[in-house]
């Protein structure tokens, strides 16, 4: 058995991959042949301003005067410059959207999860096609672009992490930071030769990071007067460094310069996701080679942000990536129908490395060509488009370079997803296998459904195993002579030995379908659908969290159903009692709710009259461990006051902006370091293990919840607490085994193999409780497939400095939490009803693979953006550059945008919901052995650590 589950885990890793090699596989291509424009730019420098998290409508929109509270900026939209919305493309986080912003394009979404550190694929960037580069900024996002970058040419300079401080009292002076340093730099230049020089040379890039109103925007929410000043003081900065600029170049009208955002931010102020709030970002440009105002009478757009900020008489130019934004330039028609056909050649010949690249590697009676763009077509587009450049007819030229790009983007899409059928095909097989292998080992080694069908046995044949030989070395070959990489694999032979293992328990096939032929239809029938009906609701709720709340309605009519409220009534009103609260959770806002202490509160309050009621109980004792008890049932008292006690006064503190207290930091880490280890010093008495558990953890649960989140648990707790209880009804009911007294039940570290029954169908139910109750776990308080659900608020009683994965690990551990409690509460229903957590588990797998296999089914990569809820940020600021400063030979740069419009729609949601799931069949077994460790495991406050037996 101990073979099989090490087998299972890592073909569930293998699985847990297939879906990243599937989808989200790099879309760059090397090896194009440079293009470059026979004209010259217009400009010698760019100014490069992101102001990070910065929202469109919090730049654009007029305060409740009527006046804009980025004055400066609003005056370049109407005097000087061209401006409009970017549309940016999930994840909407800092490292992909400056990636997309100075590299050109956009990589896979798994990018995110490097963070802010590290580049996952090699890449060329606006700035290492510079000849300089001087940056100012945040440390997490300057030296990505310096770290790759050939040669010495570009220069980063950057604050000391600490400042990024979501607690601190002013966050603008990370901006106010870069603006002086910026001006220092400048008159440093004036006394520095060399520096002059540099300074004054052509294709320059000055880049301005900007992130204090993304910190503000973090810790006071968007709305706040903190976040709107921030945009105030940078309008103001802007300003300054414009006029810096024109007075040191002697306004040569060689200078463009580019002001927008990474991504914007939510109303509860997150980001990450594909709401507009986080989509929309601002873009405005101005100086050499840009346009100047269009005054329009009419504007047709989707939305009616024109009238709300009172600029429908100013032109809008929303871009779009991987198409040069023509809109926007200021040149001649001949420049811009060169740029346009520059543009088309770069895709173009992407193109064609993607298909060689392809072609190369496949049998030539399998290669099936991209048929919309042949060779032929090709060749006439590019002869018509010369033609017309000869005979100046441009606006046809760019008419005819924009098909010529929408065929070839088609194209990459195609060639880049060439392999998806086939490796999808193969992951399939091996899950189908894998579900079907496990059924029968539940079957043939855990129930008694066959037993007495067939008592033949056959001898083994050989045909099989050579069979099955024979088909794996086929496959190998396939995939040598198409020089396929080493995961093809793993994906083409895995499904070989798991229908190996499948098809030699034929003859259990044979005796299920033999025995399953004895039970009436009616009752086969009905055991299906419910099953199904099951597993559906299962994967709706995923999508619909109120689907939840259907599901615990239904659990609450339950005991109404069958005989069990004629024998426990008191326990089945509990049951419906508290199924019917906790279906309330699914039913509450998932985000963009408001912190409010009092609910925190509220929650430590009642498990302190909890803990009241124990220790009471505890004291009418007389036992010899009662010491030992109470005083650690008192510690766990103690832990829950200081918990809220620092909630409150950090709460407090922040409000005043006087940042995290020291002495509440060391509490907050000093109760979760303790939170695993307090519980092994309760008793090992069912009831007393498992309180002693909820205590500790809430204890951590209260100093990570906002809102009413903090009494989710609570109610969980309570709900299975019931669940042990009804459990053993039920199994007293079917007659299975004869009721125990839960007072008198310990856990045990060591159990007795011999007391372990044979499943019943009736422990189907069981698994698929267990399951729901995950499910309930994961999405009854957020819906974490989507990242802005995350609310940093949640980790301020531990750190407030911006640590990426030090408040991401907390934020999971949060999620854990009612994990934990929900398998803690399995472990004993376990207990009681005397079924081997094996076969159990088992039936959990096959019911989570079972799921999972639909969402593999469901990940789409089309359809437009906002019915897959994503974005798509744009490079256009990497366009408006080669078009403004760049040496035309540096243009093949740009080939790399144009693969990822088409090519990287953004995925379905059921690619997370496709991941969670095999996350957590992954770690239902840490899950599994946490929950035996704290409910088994019994350390002694003197002398040495005791387990205790039943």
């Amino acid at each position: 058995m101990l073979l099989f589950f090490t087998l299972g885990l890592l073909i569930h890793f293998v699985f847990f991959a297939s879906i990243f090699d599937i989808y989200f596989t790099s879309p760059l291509v090397h090896g194009m042949t440079p293009q470059f424009t026979p004209l010259p730019p217009p400009a010698r420098r760019l100014v490069l301003f992101v102001a990070d998290g910065l929202r469109a409508d919090a730049l654009y929109e007029l305060d409740e005067n009527g006046t804009s509270r980025a004055p400066f900026i609003r005056n370049i939209i109407m005097h000087e410059g061209s401006w409009g919305i970017s549309h940016t493309r999930v994840p909407t986080e800092s490292r992909p959207g400056h990636v997309a912003l100075i590299a050109g394009f956009y990589e896979d979404v798994s990018a995110v999860a490097k963070g802010w550190k590290e580049n996952p694929v090699e890449f060329d960037s606006l700035f290492n096609e510079s000849k300089y580069t001087w940056s100012w900024g945040s440390p997490d996002i300057l030296p990505m672009f310096a770290k790759g970058a050939s040669g010495d040419h570009v220069y980063t300079y950057s604050y000391d992490a600490k400042r990024e401080d979501f607690g601190a009292q002013d966050a603008t002076k990370l901006d106010t930071w870069v603006f002086d340093n910026v001006k220092d730099f400048f008159h440093h230049a004036r006394n520095n030769q060399s520096l002059f020089s540099k300074i004054n040379e052509e294709k320059i890039v000055f880049f301005l990071h900007l992130l204090g109103i993304d910190t503000n925007g973090h810790a006071h929410r968007p709305s706040s007067r903190d976040y709107k000043d921030n945009i105030k003081k940078v309008d103001d900065g802007v300003k300054e460094i414009v006029s810096m600029f024109n007075h040191f170049y002697g306004n040569d009208g060689k200078t463009t310069f580019i002001f927008t955002s990474d991504h914007g931010m939510t109303d509860w102020g997150s980001h990450g996701a594909g709401h507009p709030s986080e989509t929309l970002t601002p873009l405005v440009t101005w100086g050499a080679g840009i346009k100047y105002p269009q005054r329009v009478s009419a504007q047709q757009f989707d939305d009616a942000f024109l009238k709300e900020w009172r600029l429908e008489n100013w032109k809008r130019l929303d871009v779009n990536q991987g198409i040069l934004p023509v809109d926007y330039l200021n040149n001649t028609d001949l420049f811009k129908a060169e740029s346009m056909f520059t543009n088309a050649v770069q895709i173009l010949e992407q193109f064609k490395v993607k298909m060689t690249q392809k072609k190369e590697v496949t049998l030539p009676f399998l290669f099936t060509p991209f048929k919309l763009l042949s060779d032929s077509k090709q060749f006439n587009i590019l002869r018509k488009a010369r033609s017309y450049i000869k005979h100046r007819k441009f606006d046809e030229v760019v008419s005819l370079c924009k098909e010529l790009i929408h065929l070839a983007l088609k194209g990459l899409s195609y060639y880049h997803t060439y392999d998806r059928f086939f490796l999808g095909v193969n992951v399939v097989i091996g899950f189908v296998g894998w579900i079907s292998y496990a059924s029968l080992l539940i079957i043939k080694s855990h129930s008694n459904l066959i037993k007495g069908v067939s008592k033949e046995v056959k001898k083994p044949s050989h045909l099989l195993p050579c069979s099955f030989v024979a088909i794996g070395i086929l496959v190998a070959f396939f995939l040598l002579i198409q020089a396929c990489p080493w995961k093809y694999y793993v994906y083409g032979l895995l499904p070989v030995p798991i229908w190996y293992a499948v098809l030699r328990e034929f003859q259990v096939i044979q005796d299920l379908v033999a025995s399953v032929l004895t039970y009436p239809l009616s009752h086969f029938v009905g055991y299906l659908l419910a099953f199904t009906l099951g597993i559906e609701v299962l994967v709706l709720s995923f999508f619909y969290r109120y689907m939840l709340t259907a599901g615990l309605t239904a659990f609450a009519a339950w005991p109404f159903l069958t005989r069990l409220w004629t024998r426990a009534k008191m326990t089945s009103l509990s049951w419906t009692f508290f199924s019917l609260l906790l279906a309330v959770f699914p039913l509450m806002p998932v985000v963009g709710r408001k912190p409010d202490i009092s609910l925190v509160m509220g929650a430590g309050l009642l498990v302190l009259l909890l803990s009241l009621c124990v220790v009471t109980s505890l004291m009418k004792r007389k036992d010899s461990f009662i010491k030992e008890e109470l005083l650690v049932h008192l510690l766990q008292v103690l832990s829950t006051v200081l918990s809220m006690y620092v909630v409150y006064s950090t709460q407090s503190s922040l409000l005043r902006k006087q940042g995290l207290p020291l002495m509440n930091q060391i509490i907050s880490w000093a109760t979760l370091a303790s939170s695993l280890v307090v519980p092994l010093l309760s008793s090992p008495v069912l009831f007393q293990r498992l309180f002693s558990i909820l205590l500790s953890l809430m204890s951590t649960y209260l100093l990570l919840s906002t809102g009413y989140e903090a009494l989710f648990p609570l109610v969980l707790s309570f709900l299975m607490f019931v669940w042990i209880n009804i459990e053993q009804e039920t199994l007293q009911q079917s007659g299975v085994c004869c009721k125990q007294k839960l007072t008198s039940i310990q856990f045990s570290y060591n159990t007795d193999i011999t007391q372990f029954r044979q499943l019943y169908l009736d422990d189907i139910r069981r698994a698929f409780f267990l399951v729901f109750f995950l499910v309930t776990a994961f999405f009854g308080t957020g819906n974490i497939a989507s990242i802005n659900s995350f609310d940093l608020a949640s980790v301020y009683c531990f750190l407030t400095v911006f640590s990426p994965f030090m408040m991401g690990a907390l934020m999971m551990w949060k999620i854990l939490i009612p994990f934990v409690l929900v398998m803690c509460a399995f472990e004993a229903v376990q207990l009681t009803t005397q079924l081997s957590s094996k076969s159990l588990f088992l039936i959990v797998l096959v019911i989570s693979d079972i799921m999972a296999l639909h969402f593999f089914f469901l990940v789409k990569d089309y359809g437009s953006w906002l019915d897959i809820g994503t974005r798509q940020l744009l490079a256009c600021t990497a366009w408006l550059f080669m078009y403004i400063s760049a040496s035309p030979n540096r243009l093949w740069m740009l080939t790399d945008p144009g693969l990822d419009l088409n090519l990287l729609h953004a995925i379905r949601a059921c690619i997370s919901h496709y991941v969670i799931v095999m996350s957590m069949t992954i770690f239902l077994v840490f899950l599994n052995g946490l929950a035996q460790l704290l409910t088994t495991k019994k350390l002694r406050l003197c002398g040495k650590p005791k387990s205790h037996f039943m």
